[in-house]
C-alpha cells in the first residue's frame, strides 16, 4: 500500500478527531471573538487616528504615511511570527504564547493613543499597537486549521466574520458617540474589548496534543514560507488572489466617503447610509456563506460571488449622480464581496500543506500588508490622473475600474483553486458526506 499524502494525512486526522456539531459551533464562536477584539481594535484605529494626529499636523500626507506603516508590520511580522508559532512547543501550546504575549501591549497602546502629547510620541504608540496585532494574528489564524475539521471550515469562517461585522458597525457606530463625549474614550473602550475577548480565546482554547517537531532547528522553519510558496502552486494562486481581494478593499475603504461626498455631492449622511447597507450585506454574508460553501464548496461559492462582486464594482464607473434605487444594488454586490472576503481563508485551510500552517497564516497576513500599501495608492493615483476628464466625479469614478480589476483579473486562480478543493474532498470522502 503506497504511503498517505501530506494532505489525505490531514484529512484521516481530521476524520478521527471529527467532533460533534454542537461542539465544532461552540469552538467556532469561541474562536471568533478573537476577531471580534482586531476587528474592534483596528476599526477604532483607521476610523479616530486621523482626527486625534489632525491636532499636531496639517498634513494629510503626513498623517497617510504614520497609518500606511501599518502595511509594513503586516508584511513583515508575519513571516517571522508564523513559522515559529509552527516550531514552537509549551506546556500552553505554540499558538497561544505569541498571543499572551502580545495582548497587553496591544491593548495598552490602545488606551494611550489619545493621551500623547505630539505627532511622534502618537506615531510610537501606533507602531507598538501595529506590532503587537501582528504578533497576535497570525497565531490566532493558524489556530482555525489546527482545531477545526474540514467539513466546518465554512461555518468557522461565517462565525468569525459575523464577530468581524459587529465589530465593523459597534466600532464606528458607537465610536462616533463616544468621540463627541470624550476624544481618548473610543479608545479606551476599544482597549478594554479588545483585552477581554482576545484574552478569552486563549484561556478557553485548548490546542491539544501537538505534533513532533518537523526540524531541529528553529532557523529552517523560519526558510519555510519561501519553501511553501516554491513548492505549492496551489498556496502561490490563494496568496495572489487575496493581494488581489485585499488591495481592492482597502482602496475603497480609503476613498469610498470621499467619492460620495465630493464625487457624487451628497451630504455626509448619505455616506454612513450607504456605509451602513455595506455593513448589513456583509453580515448577511457571514450568516449565510459558510453554510453555502460547506454544501456547494467554499471555491465554487467564492468563483460565483466573484463574478457578481467584481461586475457590481465596474458598474459603478458609469454612476455620474446618486439614485435612492442604488442601495438595494449595493447591498446585493457587499454581500457578494462579504462572501468572497468570509471564505477566502476557509479556501486556504483546505488548500494548504498538511505541515507549516503557521507559515501559511503568515504568508496569507503579509498579503493584507501588501494590500494595504498598493491599494490606497493606486486608487488615489487613479482619481488625479481622472480628473481631468472624468469632470462629472472630479474624477472619482475611476476608483471603481481600479478595485473592479484585481477581482476580476485573479477569477482563474479561484477557479484552478476550486477544482483542488474538489479534489481534496474527494479524497476525504465526499462534500455530501459532511453535510
Amino acid at each position: 500500500m503506497s504511503p498517505l499524502s501530506g494532505r489525505q494525512l490531514l484529512s484521516q486526522i481530521a476524520r478521527m478527531r471529527a467532533q460533534p456539531e454542537d461542539e465544532q459551533g461552540v469552538l467556532s464562536w469561541t474562536l471568533g471573538f478573537g476577531a471580534l477584539g482586531l476587528a474592534w481594535s483596528v476599526t477604532t484605529v483607521s476610523a479616530y487616528l486621523p482626527p486625534v494626529l489632525e491636532q499636531f499636523t496639517s498634513s494629510s500626507t503626513l498623517i497617510g504615511l504614520v497609518l500606511s506603516s501599518e502595511g509594513i508590520f503586516a508584511i513583515l511580522l508575519p513571516l517571522v511570527i508564523g513559522p515559529l508559532s509552527d516550531a514552537t512547543r509549551t506546556p500552553l501550546g505554540r499558538r497561544r504564547p505569541y498571543m499572551v504575549f502580545a495582548v497587553v501591549p496591544m491593548a495598552l497602546a490602545l488606551a494611550l493613543l489619545a493621551f500623547m502629547p505630539s505627532l511622534w510620541a502618537t506615531a510610537f504608540i501606533f507602531f507598538t499597537f501595529s506590532l503587537a496585532y501582528y504578533v497576535y494574528e497570525p497565531p490566532y489564524r493558524g489556530l482555525y486549521p489546527d482545531l477545526i475539521p474540514e467539513s466546518a471550515y465554512g461555518r468557522a469562517q461565517g462565525a468569525q466574520h459575523v464577530m468581524r461585522s459587529i465589530a465593523l458597525g459597534g466600532a464606528l457606530v458607537l465610536g462616533a458617540i463616544l468621540l463627541s463625549v470624550w476624544q481618548p474614550f473610543p479608545f479606551v473602550v476599544a482597549a478594554v474589548l479588545t483585552f477581554v475577548s482576545c484574552t478569552f480565546v486563549v484561556l478557553l482554547v485548548r490546542e491539544g496534543h501537538l505534533p513532533e517537531r518537523r526540524f531541529p532547528q528553529k532557523r529552517s522553519y523560519l526558510a519555510m514560507p519561501f519553501r511553501i510558496v516554491r513548492e505549492h502552486k496551489d498556496v502561490r494562486w490563494f496568496l495572489i488572489a487575496n493581494t488581489a481581494w485585499e488591495a481592492t478593499f482597502a482602496g475603497m475603504r480609503t476613498f469610498v466617503v470621499l467619492y460620495i461626498t465630493i464625487g457624487l455631492d451628497q451630504p455626509l449622511w448619505v455616506s454612513s447610509a450607504v456605509l451602513a447597507t455595506v455593513g448589513t450585506g456583509y453580515l448577511i454574508a457571514a450568516a449565510t456563506s459558510g453554510r453555502l460553501g460547506d454544501r456547494f464548496g467554499l471555491g465554487r461559492v467564492i468563483l460565483f460571488a466573484s463574478v457578481v462582486y467584481g461586475l457590481g464594482l465596474l458598474g459603478a464607473t458609469f454612476a455620474t449622480s446618486w439614485n435612492q434605487w442604488y442601495y438595494p444594488l449595493i447591498l446585493f454586490v457587499a454581500v457578494a464581496g462579504g462572501m468572497v472576503m468570509t471564505l477566502a481563508w476557509g479556501l486556504l485551510f483546505k488548500v494548504m500543506p498538511a505541515t507549516g500552517r503557521g507559515s501559511v497564516s503568515g504568508l496569507a497576513i503579509m498579503t493584507k500588508g501588501v494590500g494595504l500599501l498598493i491599494g490606497p495608492i493606486a486608487v488615489g493615483a487613479s482619481i488625479d490622473i481622472a480628473g481631468t476628464f472624468l469632470e462629472s466625479t472630479e474624477g472619482f469614478a475611476a476608483m471603481w475600474l481600479i478595485v473592479a480589476l484585481p477581482v476580476l483579473a485573479v477569477i482563474p486562480y479561484v477557479a484552478r483553486l476550486a477544482k483542488i478543493e474538489d479534489a481534496v474532498d474527494a479524497a476525504a470522502g465526499g462534500r455530501g458526506a459532511r453535510g
